[in-house]
């Protein structure tokens, strides 16, 4: 048990966690750059810190993305400004990472966002994303007859409730999550649960109310790239490299508009890489760059779930239909299921792969589900069983990824979707 004043002991451990000083204001606990007064002292029997370190960590690091972000703000974007708005970025890139990884000093609740305890089954993860009362409980209802409850009132849905959809012989987990607010990136409402989740999917939906979709879909993307999550995008297409000695190497085989020398060294400067090589094959933006040497953002598919569309008129649904990546529906009608079954199969581009024992008819109705970025016949055997690849000899394809029919090939070879197969193992 600690004896003696509470102050003393806070400034006491918070000086062995490396906490200057005059962070403390003793007479009022409260400054004009952390307006927030620190919580009330812990018991006289409470001698660790890790709350208290995580609070104010925390906070500290919440006011110094909200004051670059108003610096951002303020600054014009030309090319004179492009050097320091570069700079801006970087730091905030940094202190985001660091309010989702806080440091493991903190313990107890300091934890990076963790997702919902969810096992992760089938072929693929869909995940619903939305606002309170948008109709995602009524949409997983609906699409995969799992009960999820659904009430008038907000935040009905408080945890993670999965279902399973079955198409085209595939096993799609959809999952719905609850509804976030504004400020979820920073852990308001279980934000940082939800998108920790969603970083898990394979496709999301943002399922928006079609009376302001605009709004809301603003808001989520806000929200969602702030966690390091990049919808409906490619990664970008450069090289970064580092070395040992040699300074900072920036060619491009393309006219840059955003990115020169000088913006380069000084994003790198911020996270003290002051050797490496950086090659543009395309006009990236310090943005992109920010993304390449974090290493940790996620490119996934996205649908734009418009829901309640029989609350609109048809000149504002022409509209909607137009727009990229967009999806009307009417989950309580039912209006367009279909339609966004469709869709979300397209986005999850998964391969279906029918197999052929020896003097059999195909297999139709239990399809190998392969993702399209792994479907050779190496992942096929694998996905099958670990140890096929070692009785592997050569394999019998039929369909439109050979010349003949049957072809034979090897392990290397690319398969298409609705090809069949048949392993031949070594004797």
């Amino acid at each position: 048990m600690f004896k003696g004043n509470w102050r003393t002991w806070l400034r006491a451990q918070f000086t062995q966690q490396g906490i200057p000083r005059f962070f403390f204001i003793f007479s009022s606990f409260t400054s004009p750059k952390y307006p927030k007064p620190i919580p009330k002292p812990p018991p006289s029997d409470y001698c660790h810190l890790n709350y208290y370190y995580y609070f104010v960590t925390m906070a500290t690091v919440m006011q110094k993305i909200k004051d670059i972000e108003d610096e951002m703000a303020r600054t014009q974007k030309n090319k004179a400004t492009a050097h320091h708005l570069g700079l801006l970025k970087a730091k905030l890139a940094k202190l985001r990472r660091e309010l989702l990884t806080p440091s493991s000093k903190g313990g107890g609740g300091a934890g990076a966002g963790e997702g919902f305890d969810v096992t992760k089954s089938g072929d693929a993860r869909v995940g619903l994303v939305g606002f309170p009362s948008v109709g995602k409980s009524t949409l997983l209802n609906k699409l995969t007859g799992t009960f999820s409850e659904v009430a008038s009132y907000e935040f009905t849905t408080l945890t993670c409730i999965p279902g399973v959809i079955m198409y085209r012989g595939a096993k799609i987990q959809l999952l719905d999550l609850p509804g976030i607010i504004e400020g979820a990136k920073d852990g308001k409402g279980r934000g940082r649960q939800v998108i920790s989740t969603a970083r898990t999917c394979n496709c999301i939906l943002i399922v928006l109310d079609a009376i302001k979709p605009i709004t809301h879909k603003r808001l989520i993307e806000k929200e969602l790239e702030g966690f390091g999550i990049r919808l409906n995008k490619e990664p970008p297409n450069l090289t970064f490299r580092k070395k040992d000695k040699g300074g900072i190497n920036f060619t491009s085989t393309v006219t840059n508009t955003h990115l020169d020398l000088d913006t380069v060294k000084a994003i790198c400067s911020e996270y003290r890489i002051h050797n490496a090589d950086i090659t543009l094959r395309y006009d990236a933006t310090a943005d992109d760059l920010i993304d390449v040497i974090e290493g940790s953002r996620i490119y996934m598919p996205c649908i734009y779930v418009v829901n309640k569309i029989d609350q609109i008129t048809l000149e504002e649904l022409e509209i909607l239909d137009k727009l990229p990546h967009y999806c009307p529906i009417s989950a309580h009608l039912e209006w367009n299921l279909d339609g966004l079954l469709d869709k979300i199969w397209e986005y999850l581009n998964l391969t279906r792969i029918y197999t052929k024992p020896k003097g059999m008819n195909p297999d139709y109705e239990d399809p190998v589900i392969l993702s399209s970025k792994r479907r050779t016949v190496e992942d096929f055997c694998t996905r099958i069983h670990k140890d096929m690849l070692k009785q592997f000899k050569y394999a019998l394809v039929w369909g439109s990824s050979v010349k003949h029919k049957p072809q034979r090939v090897g392990k290397d070879h690319e398969l298409e979707d609705e090809d069949v197969v048949q392993i031949i193992k070594k004797v």
